[in-house]
């Protein structure tokens, strides 16, 4: 599932700006950060022209940055065919985030005890505003059918159940949702007026339910990992199959992972 809302390097800093303290421009980072993001989005290695081209870059400010990259090994390239992939350096800094995360640490057990329970993929989410969510703990179904997500996959902030949860409690103005409701790509798209009726019941009970918009024949199921505060920043979510997950079932599970997301708060606040 590819993340349809990646920042272009010409947009990144102008949408940061919009939505926190104002951030000056730094062309080379914000260039460097597209180029690795790019990277992580390709199966195959890419040249230098390639590169440059998906990010309208003039090639000799590309192979520049790419130079510098490969010297902190977060890229590498091929001395042969002279193209670029992710490098090994990559993975460090990734086990850093992860390792230093409280969050994916406490909520693991109950991502485990969920899946087991109920048959389902369990996901735990970072939520960055209204870009993304990301995922950064996972317990995979032990089904012979299951969907395809890994650590550090990224999502559109208010797609499917999870993105109802942080219109629901992300306090963000009406407005803003609804320009970015509208570039969202749905297997089913809701009407805006239903999506809002829909975010007003989440409001009200708690928990999200996804049946088919997002991916037809899947459900998913989300639920907000509130603060002491009351603030929204990660979220837990299970992902199954339409026909496995009935309305008792899907209630039961949606009750199951508040009472998760209520250990995994309470043990963050300890944690901190």
């Amino acid at each position: 599932m590819k993340d349809d809302l990646a920042a272009s390097p010409s947009t990144a800093p102008a949408r940061a700006a919009a939505s926190g303290p104002r951030v000056r421009a730094v062309p080379a980072v914000t260039r460097a950060l597209a180029i690795l993001r790019l990277l992580g989005r390709q199966r195959a290695p890419l040249g230098v022209k390639a590169i440059a081209r998906e990010l309208d870059l003039v090639p000799s400010t590309a192979l520049h940055i790419l130079r510098a990259l490969v010297a902190e090994q977060l890229v590498r390239v091929d001395p042969g065919t002279k193209q670029y992939s992710l490098g090994v350096g990559m993975l460090s800094l990734a086990r850093s985030v992860m390792e230093n995360s409280g969050f994916a640490t406490v909520v693991q057990p109950e991502l485990d005890r969920v899946s087991r329970s109920y048959g389902v993929t369990a996901i735990g989410l970072e939520l960055l505003g209204l870009e993304h969510m990301v995922v950064v703990a996972l317990s995979r179904a032990r089904t012979p059918i299951r969907l395809h997500v890994d650590i550090g996959s990224r999502f559109p902030a208010l797609i499917s159940a999870t993105g109802r949860c942080v219109a629901a409690f992300g306090e963000h103005p009406a407005a803003e949702l609804k320009k970015r409701f509208r570039s969202l790509l749905w297997q089913s798209a809701p009407s805006w007026e239903t999506w809002q009726k829909e975010v007003e019941t989440v409001r009200r009970q708690g928990y999200s339910v996804d049946r088919g918009n997002y991916i037809a024949g899947v459900t998913v199921v989300a639920v907000p990992v509130l603060s002491a505060g009351k603030a929204l920043s990660h979220s837990i979510a299970a992902v199954g199959l339409l026909n496995q997950l009935d309305r008792a079932a899907t209630v039961a599970l949606a009750h199951d992972m508040q009472k998760a997301a209520a250990t995994v708060a309470s043990q963050l606040l300890a944690w901190r």
